[in-house]
This record gives structure tokens, sequence and C-alpha cells, in this order.
């Protein structure tokens, strides 16, 4: 949303404000109505969890998604870290804490510390419904940071970690993705209270073609 607002300003005729912070935070706000939309980046199911253990009584059945672009999520890891795949069983080991050391994986004898965004983070919530199939990620003396484009910072500096990112900032920084033998896809998704109103939809539908064109590119 950020660097395409001013495209998306154009072509739906709105002015926006645009507030990064986890999911759940936004979905907050559009239930104290401090904001129109929210974004997620992982399944409503998952995100709207974390808030009924907090919020039970708010309206949830009141929410609306709107999908936006599909993207994917990486694993980061340092440039000097010389393991390069890894099949996606060897990762759900390390995911559930089964596999605690660089060295099982073929790298160095170094502990694996998972770098993730705070509870609330869609790509927590991506790799868990989609490569955990529902299990809860489960690893010793994690590395937690406030907002996504801080992993692949933390990243960077330590040659033990393994950020939990999306392809896009992983690409445009200076770490290492880690493959793994199959994709796990991000919705990015809009989110509204109740039905939108026909300004709101310019807006979805602009963001929609926007994301459209630039992830394409």
């Amino acid at each position: 949303m950020e660097p395409y607002q001013t495209a998306i300003e154009a072509a739906s005729g709105h002015k926006l404000t645009v507030v990064p912070n986890k999911t759940s935070l936004g979905l907050l706000a559009l239930f104290e109505k401090r904001a129109d939309f929210a974004m997620i980046s992982g399944p409503l199911e998952i995100e709207t969890e974390i808030l009924k253990s907090s919020h039970p009584d708010l309206p949830f059945d009141r929410l609306r998604t709107f999908n936006i672009a599909t993207t994917r999520m990486a694993f980061a890891i340092n440039r000097d870290n010389p393991v390069r795949a890894l099949t996606s069983d060897k990762m759900c080991g390390v995911l559930l804490g089964e596999i605690t050391n660089w060295r099982d994986l073929g790298g160095p004898d170094l502990p694996i510390r998972i770098v993730k965004v705070r509870e609330g983070g869609g790509v927590q919530a991506s790799i868990e419904t989609e490569l955990l199939h529902g299990k809860n990620i489960n690893v010793p003396d994690p590395i937690r940071v406030q907002i996504s484009s801080q992993v692949v910072k933390v990243v960077e500096q330590l040659p033990e970690a393994l950020g939990l990112s999306q392809l896009s900032i992983v690409m445009n920084s200076n770490v290492r993705e880690l493959k793994i033998d199959r994709p796990i896809e991000q919705h990015l998704d809009i989110v509204t209270l109740d039905d939108p109103t026909p300004e709101m939809l310019e807006v979805i539908h602009a963001a929609r073609e926007i994301a459209t064109t630039a992830f394409d590119r």
C-alpha cells in the first residue's frame, strides 16, 4: 500500500492515510472505527482468533474480506550462511523445535534463531496454516520484532538467524532466501466492517488494479 499509495489515490479519487502495524492492531482499529479498512496478510480466521482471546465480544461476523493480491512468503538467512535449500519436512522440524542447530542442516555449528513478528503477524499465520497444518511455531528463544521489515534487518546482523518474511522484502534486502520444496502463498486482503460504501469500493478496486500491475513486473 505504501509504495503505491499515490497511484491508488489517483485511480480511486480518494486520499489515503496508511498506518503500518500488526494485523491484530489493524483489525482492532477497524472495530473501534478509527479506520475504514484493515490490511491483513494471513487467514482471517487465524487473525481473529488472536483478538477473540482478548476481545471476545467484538462482532467478528460483521467483517468482510476483499483479496487485493497474492504473494509468496520467504525464509530469510544471513548471506554468510552456506545452507541454500531445505525440504518442507526439515523446515517443519525447525519450526517445531525438533531441529535447533544449523549443523544438522549442513551449516555451521550455531543455534537456529527464528526471527518473527510478534503475535498478530500474517506471515506466521500463513506458515502455521499451510506448512505446519495448524500447529503453532514452537522454537526456543525466538527473536520478536514489531513489523515485518525489521525481520531482515535482524537477519542481516546475525549469522544464526532464520527470518520469517515476504519474498518481496527479502529480495530487496541484503539477505538470502532459504528455499523449500514448495511455495507458501500469502493472501493480501483488505477488511471492512460490514459491506463497504461505494467510495470504499473505489479504493478496493484501485488497489487491486495497481497490485496486479506491480506484481506482474
